[in-house]
């Protein structure tokens, strides 16, 4: 496959992975009233998609991290509540 091929499809993956990763948080949000700390946010995704993270190479070792930026995308994208740098605040759904 040519490498311009290759990097599209990385891209994608990349993109399809980030997509999950924000449903998993709305999902886990909803399933605590809209609101919840970052670490119960973690348990719901973990105790829910487990199976789904152990079985990509790269997420297993990835999702916290990603996990966070997710969230930070549905902040940009008005989906949830800015946190405004703090590392206590909840997340929340708008």
């Amino acid at each position: 496959m040519p490498p311009k091929e290759m990097e599209k499809m990385e891209k994608m993956e990349k993109m399809k992975k980030r997509e999950i990763l924000e449903n998993w948080i709305v999902e886990a949000l909803k399933a605590h009233s809209g609101r919840a700390k970052v670490i119960d946010v973690c348990k719901h995704v973990w105790g829910n998609h487990e199976a789904e993270i152990k079985q990509s190479e790269e997420l297993l070792y990835t999702w916290q991290y990603d996990v966070r930026w997710a969230a930070q995308q549905l902040r940009d994208s008005g989906a949830m509540k800015p946190v405004y740098g703090s590392k206590a605040k909840p997340w929340e759904l708008t």
